[in-house]
């Protein structure tokens, strides 16, 4: 077996630098998780460009969009409910600037538990999401676990699985949360490296151990690879 923090100085190793997050505005990062889904991260930002660009980022700016407009751009980040996704924009607008009087930043204020259900409320996001935002934004120390990294970590058994995702998610940031640095940039890479290793290698079905940098210290390798 092996440590988080060796498994993740390997990673680093292997993959190199993780790519800069997209913004540090917690309104700007539920528009980053809505306005795509399932698709790759260089299409997600292509369609976060053009919201960018052709609509802007603003709470005001987003609930004022035409909704066509807003359907066109979701479009370019996935063709999966693209109707419902571009309407979820313009819902969290609405949420943002009815509850947070236009500055969702307020909610990184509350205490963490608040905080985390606050980002959690809006659509598409959920705890997972929360966390994530809530690291980005450097409102709290923990590791953003989307599915991918969390099978990591579950097949270098560094977490306990449970029999559903939620459950084995909680399990794991009650775990980890007395060995993680404070180091925020750590945190960050981290998360990142853990997710594109998950996605390109440790993949939920037909793992490819053999090019793992984690397989000799991996006892799910042999079983998986």
């Amino acid at each position: 077996m092996i440590g988080l923090r060796a498994a993740v100085t390997r990673l680093r190793r292997h993959y190199g630098r993780a790519p800069p997050v997209v913004s540090r505005d917690p309104f700007q990062l539920i528009l980053w998780e809505q306005v795509a889904y399932l698709v790759p991260d260089a299409q997600r930002r292509r369609a976060f460009t053009l919201l960018r660009t052709q609509v802007g980022l603003r709470p005001a700016a987003i609930l004022g969009a035409k909704p066509s407009l807003l359907q066109r751009i979701a479009r370019v980040g996935g063709s999966i409910a693209v109707a419902s996704r571009a309407a979820r924009l313009q819902q969290s607008a609405e949420i943002v600037i009815d509850r947070w009087q236009g500055d969702l930043r307020r909610a990184l204020l509350l205490p963490l538990a608040a905080a985390r259900r606050a980002l959690a409320h809006f659509p598409m996001i959920g705890e997972p999401g929360a966390d994530k935002i809530l690291l980005v934004t450097g409102a709290a120390r923990l590791l953003a676990l989307d599915s991918n990294a969390l099978r990591v970590l579950d097949r270098l058994g560094l977490v306990r699985p449970a029999k559903d995702y939620r459950t084995t998610y909680r399990r794991a940031q009650a775990s980890l949360a007395p060995v993680l640095p404070r180091d925020r940039a750590w945190l960050l890479a981290a998360s990142g490296l853990l997710r594109r290793h998950g996605q390109e290698l440790c993949r939920r079905r037909s793992p490819i151990c053999t090019r793992c940098p984690l397989q000799s210290r991996c006892p799910s390798a042999f079983t998986s690879g």
